[in-house]
């Protein structure tokens, strides 16, 4: 019952309770029937008693048994009429009551889907809601019953949703200026000091330790405001091969430490460029920047069952299973050296839970037994491109 949609369970509803009430009255009809016959047959029998006894007293003998034979033969054949005409009224009441079942259901059906019209229609409305058509309402017309609340209760949550996302939008922009703006002025003043000749070394030494605190405030606010930018509905929807993706963020990587080792397979999800990029990036130098000396990276892409998928498996200390789930929260590290780190804010990974997400796609985090982590993102959507040459798409290498 939990699988069928509420029009079928509505018509089982209601062809249920007319079988069981023409049940009920077929039942009732049948034991009334057979209670009348039975008392016309006993006063008929007690009129024929009496009339043989007045004939018992007038006949002879030979004719008395001669009536006694008829009025058997007489009782058997309205026995047999009683249980034909019984038969056959419990025939008809079931037949009819089957048919009548038959179209009650029909007709349950058809009064359902269209008492659940309504109800279609916010479903249908709520679907085609995203951010950038929040302004659409259902604006269902119709008696003030049940179903027109539920629609203008929608109507206004979708008024307060979209006052949160303009307000959402423009703290966004005005956070972009105001908090990118004097960071900016003060590491163009700081680097100044640093190569002005007449600032003492002790100026120097001051100004390099603030211009490193401001590199690290201007990554923590590009991270917070690109989070509050993937978690947002999709502004671009492109097809995107995520070899090319994996190319880009590879070269963006700063002469890592570790070997990183690329293999390529065909693969093109819809979706954001620019967002896909990042979330590449930061898969990537979270691997990098987790991992031992002489560590490896393995980047892999391609297409199975039908989704197409992003892999980073990188050496590094063990990680605890149970602990996996933290490293995607916000300004969440799994040790105490992840905590203090100053490369970083704590967000990479978050972006990149927020990203997949919003391309409706999954991650699957998997600690290697060996020290560090696989981490698999699988996004819908993905079709195959043109295949390349075997040799240059085998095995690319940084």
């Amino acid at each position: 019952m939990r699988r069928l949609s509420v029009r079928t369970r509505l018509t089982l509803v209601y062809g249920g309770l007319f079988l069981v009430t023409s049940a009920v009255l077929v039942s009732v009809t049948y034991l009334l029937t057979v209670r009348t016959m039975d008392n016309r047959f006993s006063a008929r029998e007690n009129v024929d008693a009496a009339t043989l006894a007045r004939l018992r007293a007038m006949a002879i003998d030979g004719d008395l048994s001669q009536l006694m034979a008829l009025r058997t033969d007489a009782d058997r054949q309205l026995a047999r009429q009683k249980h034909d005409v019984l038969e056959q009224l419990l025939q008809s009441s079931l037949v009819t009551m089957l048919v009548l079942g038959v179209l009650a259901v029909a007709i349950g059906y058809l009064v359902a889907g269209r008492m659940l019209r309504p109800l279609h229609r916010v479903t249908a409305t709520a679907r085609r809601l995203s951010e950038s058509n929040m302004h659409e309402r259902i604006a269902l017309d119709g008696p003030q019953d049940e179903i027109k609340d539920l629609a203008d209760t929608f109507d206004r949550m979708l008024d307060r949703l979209n006052r949160a996302f303009d307000a959402q939008r423009r703290f966004v922009a005005n956070a972009s200026h105001e908090l990118r703006t004097p960071l900016t002025i003060n590491r163009t003043v700081l680097e100044v000091a640093l190569a002005s000749r007449k600032s003492p070394p002790e100026t120097k030494a001051l100004a390099d330790v603030l211009l490193g605190n401001t590199a690290r405030h201007e990554r923590l606010i590009e991270g917070l405001l690109l989070l509050a930018k993937s978690e947002r509905e999709l502004g671009t929807r492109a097809g995107t091969p995520l070899p090319d993706v994996v190319r880009s963020a590879l070269d963006q990587l700063d002469d890592p430490a570790v070997d990183v080792e690329a293999r390529l397979a065909p693969a093109v999800v819809t979706g954001d460029p620019v967002l896909l990029e990042r979330c590449a990036v930061n898969l990537l130098e979270n691997a990098v920047k987790y991992n031992v000396p002489d560590g490896r990276v393995w980047v892999s892409t391609g297409v199975a069952d039908g989704e197409a998928f992003l892999r980073v498996v990188n050496t590094g200390r063990p990680v605890p299973a149970y602990e996996v789930a933290a490293i995607f929260e916000p300004f969440r590290r799994l040790r105490a050296d992840r905590t203090g780190s100053r490369d970083g804010a704590g967000l990479g990974l978050s972006i990149v839970r927020a990203v997949v997400h919003a391309h409706g796609g999954a991650i699957e985090t998997v600690p290697r037994p060996d020290g560090g982590l696989s981490i698999t993102v699988r996004l819908p959507g993905a079709a195959a491109i043109p295949p390349v040459p075997p040799v240059a798409a085998a095995r690319e290498a940084r």
